[in-house]
């Protein structure tokens, strides 16, 4: 499998919820399970049947993360020596010209990405636009809208 690459803040967010997966939802559910038991016939009880749902769903985030921490790159931004060029990880500060609008974008793995909170994936036709572009480069995206221009205002590694 091909390594996908990871930002250190998103690998660090996936390590912290499996350790809490580990330490504390599994033990949880195991308990809640054991309870149920004690109840008697297990055909008809529904605390079961929820409990053993709930560890499948569980059991099944916990492997899909270690598949993903396994598989990952993991990127330090703030290790780059990318001058000012727009490279994965990077923070660019851009000016949509069309809408004199501003936004700030974090290019991110596919996992990480939440638009909602700035963050694009590396696959999205906007990332793919501004990767290798400088500070005052302009950069266009055919978008389902149509075209949209950017201008790159600023490029930060944080």
């Amino acid at each position: 499998m091909n390594k996908v690459p990871l930002t250190a803040r998103g690998a660090g967010k996936l390590r912290e919820e499996l350790e809490r997966l580990k330490k504390v939802e599994r033990p949880r559910i195991i308990e809640a399970i054991a309870e149920a038991r004690a109840h008697g016939d297990l055909k008809e009880n529904a605390e079961y049947h929820a409990a053993r749902e709930q560890q499948g769903f569980v059991e099944g985030r916990i492997k899909e993360i270690e598949a993903k921490l396994a598989n990952a790159q993991v990127i330090d931004v703030t290790q780059l020596a990318a001058s000012d060029r727009v490279v994965f990880g990077a923070t660019v500060r851009v000016l949509e010209l069309d809408k004199e609008e501003e936004h700030s974008f974090q290019i991110v793995g596919e996992d990480e990405a939440d638009l909602k909170h700035g963050m694009i994936s590396v696959g999205s036709p906007i990332a793919r636009c501004l990767i290798g572009k400088s500070e005052g480069d302009l950069a266009s995206v055919d978008a389902p809208g149509g075209i949209r221009e950017f201008e790159i205002l600023e490029v930060q590694y944080v």
